[in-house]
């Protein structure tokens, strides 16, 4: 063994003696260079130690302007390069070991043996400021040959859709085509904690859009399939437009949500997976999609799911009640119902998901409106409620006899006066007289 292979070897024991991985770059083809008379004395030694971190323990290296290369270190005749290690979690495994670079390519070059596998060789450089993206021309795109780039981490993929998400940016097509062709390696490589981590870096606002990204390049199929299954789910947007795509739907709802409430990334989190128990509850009969109870078996997903995801308790907790309770405002409340509704402490964060969902259907607020006006009274007391008349002012009026009839009479007068139609009590007798005619009921 040469001296200097042997030095280079002792510089690796150095560095993972000091609890860092180090090693001789492709040690059999560099062995067989120094054999050879007349061959520069040099090695490449890979390692994840920045410079810094190199000069602490080799105080003598230089800095270096050999484009991949950390420092050198002058030893006897010999000279030692430093490239940075690829230690990213989302790497390809193959992409860890260095087998090539820039020196070893132009000496393979200048032998003539290039070997068909460096026809595009990849040396690990050291992490960017910039993400390793680029946004020149109005776009985002991975800086050099992007299938490539996503071997040293394949959470590129994810980032760039953050970034494109973020800043309204078309991706750049050769850049798009990559994260296609490598979406199962993001879903093989990328620890879940690392996507989630990308993922809270996306703005409620712009969720809806990181979402359909996904979507579109398949990783949401792997990540959470719950979800992307929603794309062949069926259902009536409205009786004028006709069908749609639950997971079209639950995009508009995402999108239209934060536009009341910006900065919710909770709240928007829970309007994708507010409709994610259609998947189990859907059916079909009649020509009417039915989806009883799809919010209570959605929120029992949405745990399981928020779960698989490495989400807090707290967290899960949270968004697993928006779910379950999402569809009480869709119907018209009584005064008790808007009282219990407003026992849960998240409360605006369901009206708001409720109002998202009307929009995204170009639904009827008549009901929503109902429920606005009921929520005005809901720091009222109780005993503030009550009808100007009781019910045997209905019977006198009526002339009814005692009987369920009654309270309903009573129930229509009180909405009425939360409406405001009815203001004093010579016109709560009028009503009930006219409500009784209207109806068939009484004298």
């Amino acid at each position: 063994m040469s001296q200097p292979f042997k030095d280079a070897v002792g510089l690796c024991k150095t560095i993972m003696r000091n609890g860092y991985d180090a090693y001789v770059i492709n040690a059999r083809l560099q062995k067989s260079i120094l054999a050879e008379a007349g061959s520069e004395l040099a090695m490449d030694i890979s390692t994840e130690l920045d410079f810094d971190g190199l000069k602490r323990l080799f105080p003598t290296i230089e800095t270096c302007t050999e484009d991949g290369v950390v420092g050198f270190i002058r030893q006897g005749e010999a000279n030692f390069f430093f490239h940075p290690a690829a230690v990213e979690d989302g790497g390809h495994p193959e992409e860890c070991v260095a087998r090539l670079t820039p020196r070893l390519l132009r000496l393979l070059q200048e032998k003539g043996e290039i070997p068909l596998s460096a026809a595009c060789p990849y040396l690990p450089s050291a992490p960017e400021q910039d993400h390793g993206l680029s946004f020149d021309g109005g776009e985002v795109r991975i800086k050099g040959f992007p299938d490539q780039a996503l071997k040293q981490d394949y959470l590129l993929a994810v980032r760039v859709m953050r970034f494109a998400a973020n800043y309204h940016l078309p991706i750049e097509p050769n850049t798009w085509l990559a994260i296609i062709r490598g979406s199962r390696r993001v879903l093989d490589y990328c620890p879940v904690s690392d996507v989630m981590d990308e993922w809270r870096k996306v703005e409620a606002e712009n969720m809806h859009a990181f979402v359909l990204l996904l979507l579109e390049c398949q990783i949401l199929h792997g990540l959470i399939p719950e979800i992307a299954a929603l794309a062949r789910v069926k259902q009536i947007k409205n009786p004028e437009e006709g069908e749609e795509t639950v997971f079209a739907h639950t995009i508009q709802v995402m999108r239209h949500y934060p536009e009341v409430l910006p900065f919710d990334w909770y709240g928007t989190l829970a309007c994708m997976f507010h409709d994610v128990g259609k998947l189990y509850t859907a059916e079909y009969s009649e020509g009417q999609w039915s989806f009883l109870q799809h919010h209570r078996v959605g929120a029992k997903v949405t745990r399981k799911i928020l779960t698989r995801l490495h989400f807090p308790p707290e967290d899960i907790d949270l968004i697993c009640t928006l779910v379950r309770d999402h569809m009480r405002p869709h119907f018209m409340l009584t005064d008790k119902g808007m009282r219990r509704l407003k026992a849960i402490d998240e409360y605006p964060r369901i009206l708001e998901m409720v109002r998202a969902d009307i929009k995204a259907r170009n639904g009827s607020y008549r009901e929503f409106n109902h429920n606005l006006k009921m929520l005005e009274r809901g720091d009222t007391p109780e005993e503030a409620l009550e009808p100007f008349l009781n019910g045997r002012d209905i019977m006198l009026a009526t002339g009814l006899q005692p009987g369920p009839t009654v309270g309903m009479i009573r129930d229509e007068l009180l909405k009425a006066q939360i409406a405001g139609d009815v203001t004093n009590i010579d016109e709560a007798k009028a009503f009930v007289v006219r409500y009784a005619k209207e109806e068939g009921l009484g004298n």
